[in-house]
């Protein structure tokens, strides 16, 4: 596998962009979202700028499990805490320098999370995806269940979005490139936002932009890995939770608390959205020796921290926090520079993950 190196636009793996997604445990290729360009000829690798859904060969799995042993090398105790103790200070310095400069529009964002476009609510007609056998099994709601699931709605004034009917938050908002589209794509009346940020700065960049609406939106400081620090909302009132590379910030021991925390804030039949790095990603392999914290955990230039998943390693975080399996994904793409002659191997994972709706009582006949 070629080392990536001189990327434009990458930082540490900070980097996002169109694809089609895989399911690894199956080999099953899966439906065709803003790339459908497959590199048939090796040849042609650098005919185009990237490739969809590419598959690895034995070897180059290989060498990118040899390059991550290379660089097992935990940093000592001390520079760890360091890290962990100044983190916000490292996130705050980021968006300080970068502001909202640094990252691009997600345009996949809808196709790949279609709970986030309008009409989306609790009617699961409207977003569901064939391809997706257990939401189309599980994922619809009879009128029972739906008034079960209303009886949830707080209409409790002293909450931001008291009397909203269907509620988003994201955990991790950044700068908002995620909350922004969907307050100008989505205009249901009905709908409202929360996002939050450990980054005091990434918060009041979106609290300053001009498209921040306080009547549809609420952005707030939070720290994800607090699980005893309140949350502006209700446990059992949200209807989707958004984490886009935000859980792989985290340190790992602090993973399974923080997302078993958040999914009290579900309604039933709600969802958590993930999008984040994954096994042998390009920005993990470019990582030198020094900057390992932990097994597959790394700290970049900047002092901001990464982990690198597994899907195994999401499924069993969810499931251990109550939820039920909804799609689990690979992502895997190849970019090309053309103009160096390099080829650079992406690897996300996708997730979503549901909480499941109370069986009704069984009624005498």
């Amino acid at each position: 596998m070629a080392a990536p190196h001189a990327v434009v636009g990458v930082e540490g793996g900070r980097s996002e962009t169109a694809h089609i997604l895989s399911d690894s445990t199956t080999g099953d290729e899966k439906r065709p979202q803003f790339g459908t360009r497959f590199l048939t000829d090796p040849r042609q690798v650098f005919q185009h700028n990237a490739w969809d859904n590419v598959e690895w060969t034995d070897e180059q799995e290989a060498s990118a499990k040899k390059k991550v042993l290379e660089n097992n090398q935990p940093l000592p105790q001390e520079k760890q805490e360091e890290y962990d103790n100044r983190a916000n200070q490292f996130w705050n310095d980021f968006y300080t320098i970068h502001e909202n400069r640094f990252f691009k529009d997600r345009h996949w964002l809808f196709t790949e999370f279609p709970e986030l476009a309008p009409k989306s609510s609790l009617n699961c007609e409207s977003h569901l995806d064939v391809s997706d056998t257990d939401y189309s099994q599980q994922g619809c709601l009879d009128q029972e269940q739906r008034n079960e699931v209303a009886a949830f709605s707080h209409t409790d004034g002293d909450i931001p979005g008291s009397s909203a009917k269907y509620r988003i938050m994201e955990v991790g908002c950044g700068v908002g490139n995620t909350v922004f589209p969907i307050l100008k794509t989505n205009n249901d009346p009905g709908l409202f936002v929360y996002c939050c940020d450990f980054s005091s700065t990434a918060v009041e960049l979106v609290k300053t932009n001009p498209e921040y609406d306080t009547g549809r939106c609420f952005a707030f400081v939070h720290d994800l890995s607090d699980v005893e620090a309140n949350y502006p909302v209700p446990d059992g009132t949200l209807d989707v939770i958004v984490l886009i590379f935000v859980l792989s910030a985290l340190h790992p021991d602090k993973m399974q608390a923080s997302i078993s925390r958040v999914v009290r804030l579900l309604k039933p039949g709600g969802v958590i959205l993930l999008r984040d790095y994954g096994r042998y990603d390009m920005a993990q392999l470019r990582f030198k020796k020094g900057r390992c914290l932990s097994e597959n955990f790394y700290v970049r230039g900047d002092g901001t921290r990464v982990y690198f998943f597994t899907q195994d390693e999401l499924h069993e975080m969810f499931t251990e926090a109550g939820l039920e399996k909804v799609q689990n994904l690979v992502d895997r793409r190849l970019q090309v520079n053309r103009g160096k002659q390099l080829t650079m191997y992406r690897v996300w994972i996708q997730c979503k993950y549901r909480k499941a709706v109370a069986e009704p009582l069984e009624t005498k006949g």
